[in-house]
């Protein structure tokens, strides 16, 4: 090889070094149940850890809530000034995803993942700003609690009486590399709140009295445990199938029948349940027809939601359901079919069969749920 076509030797570490920071970082997720169980703590922990052995660390935004124990392990970080924004004569503060950019570290903390950013922001949720980052090589530490998660929203809300309103979708947490829960029995949650650990005296009192009984803490718990242990048990299934070097396709699917009302989210989110208990193929799909102006705002957010969730979305035409229905359940092999169950007076049973028989006695061999409203 001439002079004039080899490389520089000097060059080809930069180059390398170039190259490497080019590819996708990594997504590592802390997991808690509950406000006030160690998620930021662990991840600046984590933090001073890989400072101490020479990795590129700084600190996109983290939220310590005025606690102390979490301060503390803030000194020696570099921290990214944050990015303030006007809105309504207030000046709001969100991460400054451009300078963290700019400033290219080797791995970013981003707390508090589910945060709706302040309007006037470039991105509507942080984590879609996490993502920014991710795509330009970062790897990122962040934190979510379990009730965040959409498709978790209804179970929360039946449990806890609180409608959660800052949820993310669920493959962004399907898509994290590492998730790691964070454990503390709601005993020792409630024991930190009345130390003054977690929120202030006043609000400690209020949220033990509401939020932080014992009963929404351990259900919130066993959501934890549950979805982190469906986490391993997919990461351990993904081992198998690729040490035996095949691969299993998906043999059944869940379809999910919707319309233009608010119970149709309600239905995505069960449907979206039993698939993942079955490892099943979820389908959405509604009859196209003529709406007004507002159902077609609802039927959109609804649609929005599948496609949160993963779901594939078919609009099926034809005047009557059943048919329709059933030429699908057919096409696609569907083995259950998850309806909105509707309250019928007496002489309508008589008159006319439900939704879910007549489809039953077209497709004998059909698992049909139903789901009843809940106010």
């Amino acid at each position: 090889m001439s002079d004039a076509l080899r490389p520089d030797p000097d060059a080809l570490p930069a180059r390398v070094k170039r190259d490497d920071r080019t590819r996708r970082g990594t997504l590592r997720l802390y997991l808690g149940a509950f406000a006030g169980v160690g998620k930021t703590y662990a991840m600046l922990d984590e933090a001073q850890r890989r400072k101490s052995y020479g990795e590129d660390v700084v600190v996109g935004l983290v939220e310590t809530h005025g606690r102390k124990q979490t301060e503390a392990l803030l000194p020696g970080l570099e921290v990214i000034p944050r990015k303030r924004i006007a809105y309504r004569g207030v000046t709001l503060e969100e991460m400054d995803v451009e300078a963290i950019l700019h400033r290219r570290p080797a791995v970013c903390l981003v707390d508090e993942l589910a945060h709706t950013n302040a309007p006037g922001s470039e991105r509507a949720k942080r984590y879609e700003d996490v993502e920014i980052l991710l795509d330009a090589g970062i790897h990122v530490v962040s934190t979510v609690n379990i009730q965040h998660l959409e498709s978790l929203n209804d179970v929360v809300q039946s449990l806890t009486g609180i409608r959660v309103r800052e949820t993310i979708p669920d493959s962004v947490v399907d898509a994290a590399d590492e998730l790691i829960l964070i454990d503390l029995s709601p005993e020792a949650a409630q024991a930190r709140m009345r130390h003054g650990n977690i929120y202030p005296p006043v609000q400690a009192t209020a949220a033990l009295q509401s939020f932080f009984r014992r009963e929404n803490l351990a259900a919130l718990r066993e959501l934890a445990l549950r979805r982190t242990a469906q986490e391993v048990d997919e990461q351990l299934d993904t081992y198998m199938r690729e040490v035996s070097d095949r691969r299993t396709d998906v043999d059944e699917h869940v379809l999910v029948f919707i319309d233009h009302t608010p119970m149709s989210r309600t239905l995505i989110r069960r449907g979206w349940r039993l698939a993942q208990g079955m490892r099943a193929d979820l389908i959405v799909a509604y009859l196209k027809r003529e709406l007004s102006e507002e159902g077609e705002r609802e039927l959109g957010r609804t649609l929005e939601l599948a496609e949160d969730l993963n779901a594939r979305v078919i609009a099926v035409e034809g005047d009557d359901p059943v048919q329709a229905l059933a030429a699908l359940v057919e096409a696609e092999g569907v083995q259950h079919v998850v309806l909105a169950h509707r309250k019928r007076g007496g002489i309508d049973r008589l008159l006319h069969r439900s939704l879910a028989d007549a489809l039953m006695l077209a497709s004998p061999y059909l698992d049909v749920h139903l789901v009843a409203p809940r106010d």
